[in-house]
């Protein structure tokens, strides 16, 4: 995990001007995603859709190790980062490292907000907001569907 510490700040300078560099990038075409996700990761990933909240694999997983994305490998969070936020989705403080999310902005559904997705693959991963726990205050509100969890 970096040592950098994301703040709000800097998810709005990201979301507004420019994101990291990714360390690759991963291009695939729909129908190729189709082939390799199931068709609720597909919905969530590609389409950017929600997952029912409490009932996904991670929201109540607190076991050791690193969160990769489902659609490339890339590593995302760790669970040191992980915390119980009572959101029905898991949740983290940070990310990985500084070059593993990007941030759009979303005003869909009438609501503004952020949106993260895998820096490498352009997957949607869910939404980070400003109301997590101290030091940094962030709370990355992730789908179980676009991670998998690998010990480390």
């Amino acid at each position: 995990m970096s040592d950098f510490m994301f703040r709000w700040i800097d998810v709005i300078k990201y979301a507004k001007y420019s994101n990291p560099e990714p360390i690759r990038r991963v291009e695939k075409t729909e129908a190729e995603w189709q082939e390799q996700l199931t068709p609720e990761q597909f919905r969530v990933m590609r389409q950017k859709g929600t997952e029912k909240p409490y009932r996904n694999a991670y929201c109540r997983s607190y076991e050791p190790g690193v969160y990769a994305c489902v659609g490339c490998g890339s590593l995302l969070f760790d669970s040191k980062a992980k915390y119980h936020a009572i959101s029905g989705w898991p949740s983290f403080t940070q990310p990985f490292n500084k070059a593993a999310v990007k941030y759009v902005f979303d005003d869909s559904h009438g609501m503004k907000r952020v949106e993260v997705m895998c820096n490498v693959c352009d997957s949607h991963l869910g939404h980070v907001f400003h109301d997590g726990p101290e030091p940094a205050g962030l709370r990355y509100c992730i789908n179980s569907e676009s991670i998998l969890r690998q010990d480390t």
